[in-house]
Protein backbone atom coordinates (compact mmCIF):
# COMPACT_ATOMS: atom_id res chain seq x y z
CA UNK A 1 0.00 0.00 0.00
CA UNK A 2 1.22 3.48 -0.48
CA UNK A 3 2.22 5.46 2.67
CA UNK A 4 0.08 8.45 2.14
CA UNK A 5 0.87 10.80 4.33
CA UNK A 6 -2.73 11.53 6.05
CA UNK A 7 -4.69 12.10 8.93
CA UNK A 8 -4.94 8.63 10.71
CA UNK A 9 -9.07 8.31 10.76
CA UNK A 10 -8.94 8.98 6.82
CA UNK A 11 -6.14 6.53 6.49
CA UNK A 12 -8.19 3.77 8.02
CA UNK A 13 -11.78 4.98 6.36
CA UNK A 14 -9.47 5.17 2.41
CA UNK A 15 -7.33 2.47 2.97
CA UNK A 16 -8.73 0.18 0.22
CA UNK A 17 -8.71 3.05 -2.19
CA UNK A 18 -4.53 3.39 -1.57
CA UNK A 19 -4.25 0.01 -3.08
CA UNK A 20 -6.02 -0.08 -6.01
CA UNK A 21 -4.33 0.78 -9.65
CA UNK A 22 -5.70 3.92 -10.35
CA UNK A 23 -4.34 5.15 -7.14
CA UNK A 24 -1.15 4.06 -7.45
CA UNK A 25 -1.03 5.69 -11.51
CA UNK A 26 -1.72 9.02 -10.07
CA UNK A 27 0.51 8.83 -7.40
CA UNK A 28 2.81 8.03 -9.82
CA UNK A 29 2.18 11.15 -11.77
CA UNK A 30 2.27 13.00 -9.17
CA UNK A 31 5.25 12.61 -8.37
CA UNK A 32 6.76 13.25 -11.82
CA UNK A 33 5.03 16.72 -12.40
CA UNK A 34 6.27 17.91 -8.86
CA UNK A 35 10.14 16.57 -10.22
CA UNK A 36 9.47 18.42 -13.28
CA UNK A 37 7.04 21.21 -12.89
CA UNK A 38 5.97 23.72 -10.25
CA UNK A 39 3.29 22.36 -8.78
CA UNK A 40 0.29 23.52 -6.23
CA UNK A 41 -0.44 23.48 -2.91
CA UNK A 42 3.46 22.22 -1.63
CA UNK A 43 3.41 18.20 -1.64
CA UNK A 44 2.91 18.33 2.30
CA UNK A 45 -0.23 20.32 2.28
CA UNK A 46 -2.30 18.05 -0.47
CA UNK A 47 -4.30 16.76 2.20
CA UNK A 48 -4.62 19.38 4.30
CA UNK A 49 -8.29 19.23 4.26
CA UNK A 50 -7.92 16.13 5.60
CA UNK A 51 -5.64 16.77 8.06
CA UNK A 52 -7.58 19.52 10.11
CA UNK A 53 -10.94 18.06 10.11
CA UNK A 54 -11.01 13.96 10.98
CA UNK A 55 -13.89 11.89 10.14
CA UNK A 56 -15.49 12.17 13.28
CA UNK A 57 -15.74 15.43 13.40
CA UNK A 58 -16.77 16.58 9.64
CA UNK A 59 -20.08 17.91 9.79
CA UNK A 60 -19.89 19.97 6.42
CA UNK A 61 -18.33 19.25 3.16
CA UNK A 62 -17.55 22.32 0.90
CA UNK A 63 -17.12 20.73 -2.60
CA UNK A 64 -14.43 22.68 -4.81
CA UNK A 65 -13.21 21.89 -8.26
CA UNK A 66 -9.18 22.69 -8.92
CA UNK A 67 -6.52 23.90 -6.19
CA UNK A 68 -5.59 27.88 -7.28
CA UNK A 69 -2.60 28.04 -9.91
CA UNK A 70 -1.32 31.16 -8.55
CA UNK A 71 1.82 31.56 -6.45
CA UNK A 72 1.54 31.02 -3.05
CA UNK A 73 -2.67 31.02 -3.07
CA UNK A 74 -3.50 26.98 -2.93
CA UNK A 75 -2.69 25.20 0.77
CA UNK A 76 -4.95 22.31 0.27
CA UNK A 77 -8.15 23.77 1.22
CA UNK A 78 -11.09 24.75 -1.28
CA UNK A 79 -11.75 28.38 -1.98
CA UNK A 80 -8.82 29.21 1.06
CA UNK A 81 -5.95 31.29 1.00
CA UNK A 82 -2.97 31.34 3.55
CA UNK A 83 -2.54 34.45 5.97
CA UNK A 84 -1.84 37.49 4.21
CA UNK A 85 -2.34 36.18 0.50
CA UNK A 86 -5.13 38.56 -1.39
CA UNK A 87 -8.53 36.66 -1.14
CA UNK A 88 -9.54 35.90 -4.95
CA UNK A 89 -12.95 36.81 -5.76
CA UNK A 90 -14.96 33.56 -5.66
CA UNK A 91 -13.60 34.32 -1.51
CA UNK A 92 -14.25 37.54 -1.49
CA UNK A 93 -18.07 36.70 -2.31
CA UNK A 94 -18.38 33.70 0.19
CA UNK A 95 -17.44 36.56 2.74
CA UNK A 96 -20.05 39.03 1.64
CA UNK A 97 -23.17 36.35 1.46
CA UNK A 98 -21.73 35.17 5.29
CA UNK A 99 -22.05 38.77 6.26
CA UNK A 100 -25.86 39.19 4.42
CA UNK A 101 -26.64 36.35 5.69
CA UNK A 102 -25.30 36.27 9.42
CA UNK A 103 -24.04 40.05 10.11
CA UNK A 104 -20.77 39.01 10.71
CA UNK A 105 -18.06 41.45 9.68
CA UNK A 106 -15.77 40.32 6.86
CA UNK A 107 -12.67 38.86 8.00
CA UNK A 108 -9.28 40.64 6.16
CA UNK A 109 -7.80 36.66 6.37
CA UNK A 110 -8.69 34.36 3.40
CA UNK A 111 -7.75 31.41 5.36
CA UNK A 112 -10.52 29.01 6.27
CA UNK A 113 -8.62 26.41 8.49
CA UNK A 114 -10.91 27.98 10.88
CA UNK A 115 -13.98 26.15 9.56
CA UNK A 116 -11.95 23.25 8.80
CA UNK A 117 -10.95 22.94 12.41
CA UNK A 118 -14.66 23.33 13.46
CA UNK A 119 -15.65 20.46 11.21
CA UNK A 120 -16.04 21.42 7.89
CA UNK A 121 -14.26 19.18 4.99
CA UNK A 122 -13.43 21.72 2.30
CA UNK A 123 -12.46 19.33 -0.84
CA UNK A 124 -11.41 19.97 -3.48
CA UNK A 125 -12.52 17.56 -6.77
CA UNK A 126 -8.52 17.77 -7.56
CA UNK A 127 -5.83 18.13 -4.94
CA UNK A 128 -2.76 19.10 -7.59
CA UNK A 129 -2.31 21.44 -9.82
CA UNK A 130 0.49 22.70 -12.41
CA UNK A 131 1.56 26.62 -12.06
CA UNK A 132 -0.65 28.77 -14.00
CA UNK A 133 -2.29 25.86 -15.48
CA UNK A 134 -5.89 25.94 -14.23
CA UNK A 135 -7.46 22.19 -14.94
CA UNK A 136 -4.27 20.40 -15.99
CA UNK A 137 -4.38 17.61 -13.04
CA UNK A 138 -7.88 16.95 -13.87
CA UNK A 139 -9.21 13.29 -15.21
CA UNK A 140 -5.77 12.22 -13.87
CA UNK A 141 -7.47 9.83 -11.01
CA UNK A 142 -7.94 12.44 -8.44
CA UNK A 143 -11.97 12.52 -9.39
CA UNK A 144 -12.26 8.95 -8.46
CA UNK A 145 -10.30 9.28 -5.18
CA UNK A 146 -12.57 12.63 -3.91
CA UNK A 147 -15.63 10.14 -5.14
CA UNK A 148 -14.77 7.95 -2.96
CA UNK A 149 -14.55 10.20 0.06
CA UNK A 150 -17.63 11.41 -0.30
CA UNK A 151 -18.62 7.75 -0.81
CA UNK A 152 -17.02 6.61 2.25
CA UNK A 153 -17.97 9.44 4.48
CA UNK A 154 -21.94 9.07 3.46
CA UNK A 155 -21.94 5.30 4.40
CA UNK A 156 -20.24 6.18 8.18
CA UNK A 157 -22.11 9.10 8.68
CA UNK A 158 -25.05 10.94 8.82
CA UNK A 159 -26.68 14.51 9.28
CA UNK A 160 -23.80 16.06 7.25
CA UNK A 161 -24.63 19.30 5.36
CA UNK A 162 -23.40 19.09 1.64
CA UNK A 163 -22.59 22.96 0.19
CA UNK A 164 -22.80 22.17 -3.98
CA UNK A 165 -22.18 25.44 -5.89
CA UNK A 166 -22.28 25.48 -9.52
CA UNK A 167 -22.62 23.03 -11.86
CA UNK A 168 -19.41 20.55 -11.26
CA UNK A 169 -20.40 20.34 -7.64
CA UNK A 170 -23.70 19.57 -7.70
CA UNK A 171 -22.78 16.80 -10.65
CA UNK A 172 -20.16 15.57 -8.31
CA UNK A 173 -22.43 15.20 -5.23
CA UNK A 174 -24.96 13.62 -7.32
CA UNK A 175 -25.85 10.45 -5.52
CA UNK A 176 -25.14 11.84 -2.15
CA UNK A 177 -28.31 10.47 -0.06
CA UNK A 178 -30.76 13.92 0.81
CA UNK A 179 -32.82 11.51 3.04
CA UNK A 180 -30.35 11.12 5.52
CA UNK A 181 -28.58 14.25 4.88
CA UNK A 182 -28.99 17.82 4.37
CA UNK A 183 -27.98 19.23 0.58
CA UNK A 184 -27.93 22.66 -0.51
CA UNK A 185 -27.13 23.61 -3.69
CA UNK A 186 -26.28 27.17 -5.39
CA UNK A 187 -24.62 28.86 -8.22
CA UNK A 188 -21.07 28.81 -8.21
CA UNK A 189 -19.67 32.25 -6.24
CA UNK A 190 -17.16 33.23 -9.04
CA UNK A 191 -17.75 36.61 -10.29
CA UNK A 192 -19.53 35.25 -13.44
CA UNK A 193 -22.13 32.99 -12.02
CA UNK A 194 -22.33 35.19 -8.80
CA UNK A 195 -23.63 38.43 -10.30
CA UNK A 196 -25.91 36.67 -12.78
CA UNK A 197 -28.58 36.37 -9.90
CA UNK A 198 -28.56 32.81 -7.31
CA UNK A 199 -25.36 33.09 -4.91
CA UNK A 200 -26.22 36.26 -2.88
CA UNK A 201 -29.08 35.70 -0.34
CA UNK A 202 -28.82 31.77 -0.80
CA UNK A 203 -28.67 31.58 3.62
CA UNK A 204 -26.71 28.56 2.71
CA UNK A 205 -24.73 29.57 5.80
CA UNK A 206 -27.90 30.22 8.47
CA UNK A 207 -29.67 27.09 6.67
CA UNK A 208 -26.52 25.06 7.60
CA UNK A 209 -26.32 26.26 11.17
CA UNK A 210 -30.18 25.85 11.86
CA UNK A 211 -30.22 22.25 10.65
CA UNK A 212 -26.97 21.65 12.75
CA UNK A 213 -28.83 22.70 15.73
CA UNK A 214 -31.74 20.63 15.07
CA UNK A 215 -29.14 17.70 15.23
CA UNK A 216 -27.75 18.65 18.84
CA UNK A 217 -24.57 20.00 16.80
CA UNK A 218 -22.45 22.82 17.38
CA UNK A 219 -22.73 25.19 14.54
CA UNK A 220 -20.04 26.73 12.70
CA UNK A 221 -18.94 29.92 13.01
CA UNK A 222 -18.94 31.54 9.46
Amino acid sequence: MADVKIEESWKELLKDEFDKPYFEQLIAFVKDEYKHFRIYPPGNLIFNAFNHCPVDKTKVVILGQDPYHGPGQAHGLCFSVPEGIEQPPSLQNIFKEIHDDLGTPIPKSGNLERWADQGVLLLNATLTVRAHCAGSHQNKGWETFTDAVIQRLTEKKSNLVFLLWGAYAQRKGAYIDTQKNLVLKSVHPSPLSANRGGWFGNHQFSKTNQYLKEQGMQEISW
